[in-house]
């Protein structure tokens, strides 16, 4: 994701692409608490719309440490199959129904879903109702009957999808000119739909969207078909690859679908208001050199397909979202940025589908993974094809450094957002400031160790969680020797270090009166 500098199977099956996935801390069944606690969370449970009887319940989570009730214990998801019925206007909530296959990784009484902005209908496990209640931002379902470790489960939720926010939520659905689109990052996709909102747990997914006959649909994964009855036409897209929660994209409006076809027959699609197709094409074009260029460093693009979703709206970011990354139209068309910049916010974006997507954190901690490696890309792109030099960035970042850490904290560990401002990890620390640290790894190990390292961390994680001691792991064995003291201050230190190479970059003030350089 980027700012703009405006806002600066009881048998499992087999899932493709699938591989396990550990656990942050150990799953558990639920815990007692105190009647007055009880009382207290449930009453804070204001966003969900509850129409059945209420149990004795508590959020969950999965112990990430900057959002600690995000995700839940004691399943993994395998699958998630979303149908939404838009009525063709973007202020009126969805109907909707949300199933999830999983299965248990401990013995269940009761399971928690996140999900906090919508009305319940009703909850099913195994075809059978379920009673539900809210606590936090958990929708916690007690099935018919417990679930035992390893059983296979299929939940299913009648709900609506609100599009509409409070001024203190953020992120799920973006209100378009035209209709609708998705800006889950980093904890808003259980604002959208129920699910295990957290990183860690990817699964396959699919879109089935009912819309006036005179809308068009596109959403992440490819197109499984197109039903039209009567007034409205079904659209039904899947996913290819497991896909974290934070990056589902559906997109819904008047919209053009520009069809062309990237390296190696790579099927590409954007999605861009009709009115706008001619304007917005010369942009649209560049994007298959750009996947060459970025398979010319890191290997083959990871996915199904790709395309640029160009949206009539005003959210101040970009945002990655899986094969179908979102943009604000509007940066495109009325040329207040030059040529290089909005060329390097497209790679940006594009880098994500290798480093953020196909290879997704384990916990928000690692998100310098996503961030400082789009922003190397980003910088590595502008200077072989705008001729802005990438030790000029990086130098100037040196400078900046220290100010970033004390904010923001150091890279790989970032500080928690502050309350109301749950985007607020996405600091200078983790896009520019983690680029730092990928440069200072290339000047230790030279640029050949390096450019084998990217290449081999894409490939060894795809589809796949990975962690920062997964990455500096890899570049010790990549280097041959232990990397740990070199990279622990880069990473973690309250200070920026030396940078090899380069012993006369210094920390440096911040210019008087300069813009705030924000990124999320």
């Amino acid at each position: 994701m980027l700012l703009t500098p405006r806002s600066r199977a009881r048998t499992r099956p087999e899932i493709p692409g699938r591989r396990p996935r550990p656990a942050l801390l150990p799953h558990r069944t639920r815990s007692p608490i105190s009647r007055h606690r009880a009382a207290a969370l449930l009453a804070s449970a204001v966003c969900v719309c509850l129409v059945a009887a209420a149990a004795p319940a508590e959020p969950l989570g999965v112990g990430d440490r900057l959002y600690p009730y995000l995700g839940n214990p004691g399943y993994d998801v395998a699958s998630y199959d979303i149908s939404l019925t838009y009525s063709g206007s973007n202020d009126k909530p969805l109907e909707a129904v949300t199933t999830i296959d999983a299965w248990t990784t401990a013995d269940l009484e009761q399971l928690n879903l996140d999900f906090a902005h919508g009305t319940v209908r009703s909850v099913e496990v195994d075809g059978r109702p379920a009673e539900f209640t809210g606590a936090g931002e958990d929708l916690v379902v007690t099935p018919p009957h417990p679930l035992a470790e390893g059983d296979w489960t299929r939940i299913t939720v009648r709900h609506t999808s609100d599009p509409v926010y409070g001024a203190d939520q953020q992120g799920g659905w973006v209100r378009t000119a035209d209709g609708l689109a998705m800006a889950n990052q980093a904890d808003a996709a259980h604002l959208v739909f129920p699910c295990n909102d957290h990183p860690s747990d990817k699964a396959m997914f699919t879109f089935r969207i009912t819309a006036p006959k005179d809308y068009t649909v596109v959403a992440g994964g490819l197109p499984a078909g197109a039903e039209r009855v009567g007034p409205t036409t079904t659209w039904t897209y899947r996913t290819q690859h497991p896909m974290a929660t934070e990056l589902a994209q559906v997109s819904i409006g008047r919209s053009a679908v520009v069809r062309r076809e990237g390296p190696h027959g790579l099927p590409l699609r954007d999605v861009v208001p009709a009115a706008d197709r001619k304007a917005l094409e010369p942009w649209l074009a560049k994007t298959p050199d750009q996947i060459a260029w970025m398979e010319s460093k890191v290997g083959r693009y990871p996915f199904e397909t790709y395309g640029v979703l160009m949206a009539g709206a005003s959210t101040g970011f970009e945002l990655e979202t899986q094969t179908l990354s979102l943009f604000e139209k509007k940066l495109f068309t009325e040329g207040d940025y030059p040529q290089w910049y909005l060329e390097s916010i497209l790679v940006h974006e594009l880098s994500h589908q290798w480093f953020g997507d196909s290879v997704t954190p384990r916990a928000w901690s690692d998100v310098w993974l996503n961030e400082g490696h789009a922003t190397w890309y980003e910088a590595l792109y502008s200077e072989e094809t705008a001729h802005r030099p990438l030790a000029d960035r990086m130098k100037a970042a040196y400078g900046a450094s220290d100010r970033w850490r004390e904010a923001g904290g150091p890279p790989a560990r970032p500080k928690p957002p502050a309350p109301g401002q749950k985007i607020g990890i996405f600091r200078p620390n983790v896009y520019d400031g983690a680029a730092l640290v990928l440069y200072a790894l290339r000047q230790e190990i030279g640029r050949p160790a390096f450019e084998r390292l990217e290449r081999i961390w894409v490939d060894e994680h795809q589809d796949a969680n990975a962690t920062t001691a997964d990455f500096v792991r890899l570049a010790s064995a990549v280097a041959g020797r232990d990397l740990g003291d070199f990279l622990r201050p880069w990473l973690y230190g309250e200070k920026t270090p030396p940078m090899p190479g380069h012993p006369d970059w210094k920390p440096t003030a911040a210019a008087k009166g300069a813009p705030p350089h924000t990124r999320r």
